[in-house]
């Protein structure tokens, strides 16, 4: 039985409870609902936001390095702190964040797996406090570019499809790809002109990495998954989703758990590409 590549990345629920007092331990939750922290959260979590705290409104794109920083330090995280993150829906938005801290070079890193659902689930204590704020200082080391993939950078990876040399994983529902849908099922349907998928692109929904309980499945089960569909480690690969946050869940996965070297996620996914002038889509299953 194959093991994780970097299993030092997951940590278990009970990990974060015996941690949760260590003054170099920082634990951050992430949901897609952001009311959920406020009705209870891991005693000592401080909270983030995708909302309003990791991009600049006014173009789009990343908060600089000055502001990253800032909200570093904010967050009582400093350069060699240890930050877990959980969140809901199986940590999607946490793995969104961790690669977003991963890109803003902070190293230590780490998941809850199971994330919010299992500890809920197996009963573990739940807080309304504000957590204490150590104070700390932060400076962005680099920004890890090789982790991103832009729209110009994903028009080329098509080539690279064709010639077998590359991968593209669309981790929607298998209705956003064939076109159905521009956005899952139950929610509304807008953020982009048209639908389908990335020429050459492989469906793989992200939750299909994932047991019941949000935990992640065994290396073995996901190398025959991801493998089934030609996306294996000696492989450039690409992952997008709508805007991103499933692709990130996809990204730690096969970077993380799976080892593989060159994994980037595309950020300006689909909303971006389905609504570029010239950019080429497929349709259908």
């Amino acid at each position: 039985m194959a093991d994780y590549a970097h299993p030092e990345v997951l940590v278990s629920t009970d990990w974060v409870l015996e941690h949760r007092g260590d003054p170099n331990v920082r634990v951050v939750e992430v949901d897609e609902d952001v009311l959920l922290y406020d009705q209870g959260h891991v005693p000592g979590a401080v909270k983030l936001d995708w909302h309003t705290e990791l991009q600049r409104s006014d173009i789009r794109d990343f908060v600089d390095a000055q502001a990253f920083s800032e909200l570093m330090v904010s967050k009582g995280i400093g350069n060699d702190t240890t930050v877990v993150l959980y969140g809901d829906k199986s940590n999607w938005w946490a793995a969104y964040a961790l690669w977003f801290l991963r890109y803003n070079g902070h190293d230590d890193l780490r998941l809850m797996n199971g994330g919010r659902q299992k500890w809920v689930a197996e009963g573990k204590p739940l807080s309304q406090d504000p957590p204490d704020t150590p104070t700390t200082s932060y400076t962005v080391p680099y920004r890890d570019e090789s982790i991103r993939a832009y729209a110009t950078d994903v028009l080329k990876h098509v080539i690279s499809v064709k010639e077998g040399t590359g991968s593209l994983v669309d981790v929607r529902s298998p209705a956003e790809f064939s076109g159905e849908k521009l956005h899952m099922p139950e929610y509304p349907q807008e953020g982009a002109l048209r639908g389908g998928h990335i020429p050459g692109a492989q469906s793989i929904p992200w939750a299909q990495a994932v047991n019941e309980d949000g935990t992640f499945k065994s290396a073995d089960d996901l190398l025959t998954l991801y493998g089934s569909k030609g996306v294996t480690g000696d492989k450039d690969i690409v992952a997008y989703c709508r805007i991103a946050e499933r692709s990130s869940h996809t990204w730690f996965v096969l970077k993380y758990l799976l080892g593989y070297p060159r994994v980037r996620n595309y950020d300006g996914s689909w909303t971006e590409w389905g609504n570029m002038v010239g950019r080429p889509i497929e349709q259908g299953a």
